[in-house]
């Protein structure tokens, strides 16, 4: 029977971390200089628009003062004698100015035009004349817009009339601005802005470029590092270069990368531990079995009996690693206030029930801590076990004070650990020269059981002979002094018992 392996699952395309900044970086600062740009740009032609009226204004305000004011100006005596005269007063007088022109109409035909050569001729589109000639009525002026013919011009058509002239005659001055020749001049500065700003954003992408780059290769590095990784090779380690957010994330991933080779590591040295201890007594079952006489029922006693007393060794084997191994998950152990001097008192008792154990009772710290007083009892069982098997069986059992630092200790008087063995003492399946045939694990397990307090556990020699097993965990958390009363401590001796 053949199996198909499932079809790969295809890869999205995906823009790059380092794209998407310059893309933000860019647009952002597209929106930015057109919301600018446009804005500007409106409040200018807004200006603009504003400023041909008020030209406007002051030129018929200018024909106003001409026409009341006579040949002589404001201060003559003498008067206009007649409407026409007054009207190429009014063109001839008038101001220049850019994108301009100015006409005297006089019964609807196009008479005057001004002395200086202005931009805009009035009579070059035909219908402009006959159109503000419409638009006028009565002496009243107007300022329009004539849109015809291709032009937008704002326009003003103001009559011109003077006392005793002929009534019939319809004289007009009219003067015009080129509406699209004044904004093209802020459409020429529109436009300079424009490429300037197209200038502006392929420089500032490019910066981008060059600034995300540089700031996201640690990160690129992290994962081309983290295709690199495998099982069997652990050893990358990405290079920490200054202070940043992103040096101290690739600081961190070193820090993850070394907790993984650890754990590889100790999987690797467990599996091995393991697959030695389990070996011996495999084979001691298989040889005997081998060799056994099924005939002869003394040969089949003892073999049996043999077998199962290996069998049991594997067996409280499998319980210890199973022990170690709770101790190494994410909540190891559950920590409460707790008297101490109450817990040691329960711990001696304890102690008391192992086989061939004299116990005593030392010195005792009257402190409140934060402990954890199953795991705690655990640890301090297993050292009294360690002092009944390879210390004589007297054992004593105590706790003090040392600075910021809670001891709990247990002393034997047996022979002591040589010093070349206190180093490794602690170490997973390490066994003294005076193997009593125990798995290895219990003063591992201590060790463990220490450090996820935040302590840690040593053997030193005992004054007058001996070893002293001591458990120290900070006191951070403890308070000195008088224990308020509690609730007494649970019997742990069921749990304990069974670890």
């Amino acid at each position: 029977m053949t199996t198909t392996a499932p079809p790969a699952r295809p890869r999205r395309a995906a823009l790059s971390v380092r794209t998407r900044i310059v893309a933000v970086i860019t647009a952002v600062a597209f929106l930015g200089m057109a919301v600018v740009g446009l804005t500007v740009y409106l409040v200018e032609r807004t200006v603009s628009l504003e400023a041909i009226e008020g030209r406007l204004q002051d030129n018929l305000e200018s024909a106003r003062i001409i026409v009341a004011g006579g040949p002589d100006g404001p201060e003559g005596t003498t008067t206009w004698t007649t409407a026409e005269e007054a009207l190429r007063a009014v063109v001839q007088r008038m101001s220049p100015d850019d994108n301009t022109g100015a006409i005297g109409i006089i019964d609807g035909k196009a008479r005057f035009r001004s002395g200086v050569g202005l931009d805009i001729d009035l009579t070059a589109k035909p219908g402009f004349v006959p159109y503000v000639v419409s638009q006028v009525t009565g002496n009243d002026p107007r300022i329009g817009t004539y849109a015809e013919e291709g032009v937008v011009w704002r326009y003003l058509a103001a009559p011109i009339a003077i006392s005793g002239g002929d009534p019939n005659q319809k004289v007009i001055f009219a003067m015009a601005y080129d509406v699209r020749a004044e904004l093209d001049e802020i459409n020429g500065t529109a436009q300079a802005y424009v490429v300037a700003s197209v200038i502006a954003l392929v420089v500032i992408a490019l910066v981008a470029s060059l600034v995300s780059g540089r700031l996201l290769r640690p990160l690129r590095q992290m994962r081309e590092t983290a295709e690199r990784v495998t099982g069997q090779a652990l050893t990358e380690r990405l290079p920490v270069q200054g202070t940043d957010d992103v040096s101290e994330l690739a600081a961190t991933m070193n820090d993850m990368l070394d907790r993984l080779d650890n754990a590889l590591d100790s999987q690797r040295q467990l599996l091995s531990d393991v697959g030695h201890e389990l070996k011996t007594p495999i084979t001691i079952v298989r040889g005997n079995l081998e060799v056994m006489d099924p005939a002869d029922p003394d040969d089949v006693r003892e073999t049996r009996d043999l077998a199962i007393d290996e069998l049991e060794r594997m067996a409280m084997l499998v319980q210890d690693l199973a022990a170690a191994a709770a101790l190494h998950g994410p909540r190891p152990i559950a920590a409460s206030r707790v008297d101490v001097a109450e817990l040691l008192q329960q711990i001696v008792r304890k102690a008391e029930g192992i086989d061939g154990a004299t116990v005593s009772a030392g010195e005792s710290a009257d402190v409140v801590a934060i402990l954890d007083p199953a795991r705690i009892t655990q640890a301090m069982l297993q050292l009294a076990q360690n002092g009944v098997s390879h210390g004589g069986g007297r054992i004593e059992i105590g706790s003090r004070v040392r600075g910021e630092t809670l001891e709990l200790w247990v002393r034997d008087n047996g022979p002591g650990v040589p010093d070349a063995d206190k180093a490794m003492v602690f170490d997973r399946f390490h066994r003294g020269g005076d193997d009593r045939g125990g798995s290895g694990l219990g003063l591992n397990i201590v060790q463990v059981i220490a450090r996820a307090h935040g302590g840690s556990v040593r053997v030193e020699d005992a004054d007058g002979g001996g070893a002293m097993f001591v458990i120290a965990v900070p006191l951070d958390a403890a308070t000195m002094g008088d224990v308020p009363p509690r609730p007494p401590l649970p019997d742990l001796m069921a749990t304990t018992e069974g670890s």
